[in-house]
């Protein structure tokens, strides 16, 4: 039987800092402008609603000041934990439309809730352009949940963030899966001293999209479930500026498309949440209606007919370090094998606007992204992917690309469906103090 969607907006900013001192983020009006595509209509999705979000108002904010908008982000994260658990208890698959990234913080908060009920744990693949890991035990300070929230739900930095309800953390390191960040990220040693596995997007483009999804299927067969957060970062900025931090580098709509598909298409994926996209930089709403296409074809698999309802594996005990897994980890990525120069993994990728599937080579290019240049990418990231004083960001010019091409066709992915006990209940919250800011 079909699995029914239910779209839910989170159109959150309180993660970010703003553009410029006066002015507020744009990443509010993300859900508007994608429905706005006709996105539920598309999906067949019921509307669940938006869960609006408190006044954003940095005040006066300092670095050392801790995260800004603690209070509210902690605030928005019970609101919007309890609305994807009400889902989710309707037996429906959640697409939560952000806001910025803050809205893992509400996601993760759900999922430890679920893991709870069923006795095991959920896992997470973050599809993101940037790992978000900054914290202060890396940062000489914080301020920007949207360029943290790795690292929160991970149980890294103020508990009033990290620890809801006592729960810390949300997502174990070792259930974490990590794709699409760029070679050369600034956090990416300390997320392999965590041992959070991670492919970024010279490995995925050499796998393959499919491919890599069906790697993160197998890096946590040891969860019940796993949750999908997809930052449109991810994206190269040749294809979609429209975000507060382009960084070149990224992967194209195709291969968005196909991980996004492969992810989805198993029982065992819980949900999937959407973040990051600035209407303010797509005047004429073109990147938005890139975007609902991306989606509605990415997640064809929940919605056909012959998808598997949601579906739990048993618990299973809590694995050795991952080290001691046996599970296939990059060769770069191992501890103590040398990291090549970001020179030389461009080397490996040949052509950067050719996709490469396994050893074979696709002739298909990724509609619009460039050859890596030195010319910087449109706009001036703010200052939630890097930490730094709040300064004046340039509003990029839209630079349009080209049509995404003939549809590509994703490989069958996924695991086959596991028995399981389904999907129980979420309890009650457990009675424990909500550390706030002072």
């Amino acid at each position: 039987m079909m699995r029914r969607i239910a779209v839910l907006d989170a159109p959150t900013n309180l993660g970010l800092r703003p553009p410029t001192p006066t002015s507020v983020p744009g990443c509010a009006k993300a859900p508007g402008a994608l429905r706005d595509h006709d996105l539920l209509a598309r999906l067949r999705a019921r509307d669940a609603g938006c869960i609006t979000p408190p006044r954003y108002d940095p005040g006066d904010w300092r670095p050392g000041d801790g995260v800004c908008h603690a209070r509210e982000i902690a605030d928005y994260s019970l609101a919007l934990a309890e609305r994807i658990g009400s889902i989710i208890d309707r037996g429906e698959f959640p697409v939560v439309l952000g806001g910025d990234c803050s809205v893992l913080l509400g996601s993760a908060l759900a999922m430890h809730r679920l893991g709870e009920a069923v006795g095991g744990r959920i896992g997470l693949v973050f599809v993101d352009g940037h790992s978000d890991f900054r914290h202060p035990g890396n940062a000489s300070y914080v301020g920007a949940a949207a360029g943290e929230d790795l690292a929160l739900v991970t149980g890294r930095g103020q508990a009033d963030l990290a620890a809801l309800e006592g729960r810390r953390p949300y997502f174990r390191d070792i259930d974490v899966v990590v794709l699409g960040i760029r070679a050369q990220d600034e956090y990416r040693l300390d997320l392999q001293a965590a041992g959070i596995t991670t492919r970024p997007v010279p490995a995925l483009r050499a796998e393959g999209a499919a491919r890599t999804a069906q790697w993160a299927h197998e890096q946590l067969a040891d969860c019940a479930g796993y949750w999908v957060h997809i930052d449109v970062d991810v994206l190269d900025p040749a294809v979609m500026p429209a975000v507060d931090a382009p960084d070149p580098g990224g992967i194209a709509f195709a291969e968005l498309e196909i991980l996004l598909a492969g992810l989805v298409d198993t029982p065992h994926c819980l949900g999937v949440e959407l973040t990051v996209f600035d209407p303010d930089y797509d005047p004429d709403g073109s990147y938005a209606a890139e975007i609902v296409n991306t989606v509605v074809a990415g997640l064809a698999p929940v919605t056909a007919p012959e998808a598997v309802p949601p579906r739990l594996l048993p618990a299973r005990p809590a694995p050795a370090p991952r080290r001691d897994t046996g599970r296939t980890t990059l060769a770069a990525e191992r501890p103590g094998t040398p990291r090549p120069a970001a020179g030389d993994q461009q080397d490996d990728l040949g052509d950067p606007a050719t996709v490469r599937n396994g050893a074979d080579t696709v002739g298909r290019p990724l509609a619009g992204v460039p050859a890596p240049t030195d010319q910087p990418g449109p706009g001036t990231p703010t200052d939630s992917e890097s930490p730094g004083d709040l300064g004046t960001a340039n509003v990029p010019a839209p630079v349009h690309s080209a049509s995404a091409g003939a549809p590509v066709e994703p490989e069958p992915v996924g695991p086959p469906a596991s028995a399981g006990p389904g999907l129980l209940r979420r309890p009650s919250p457990p009675n424990a103090d909500h550390s706030r800011p002072a």
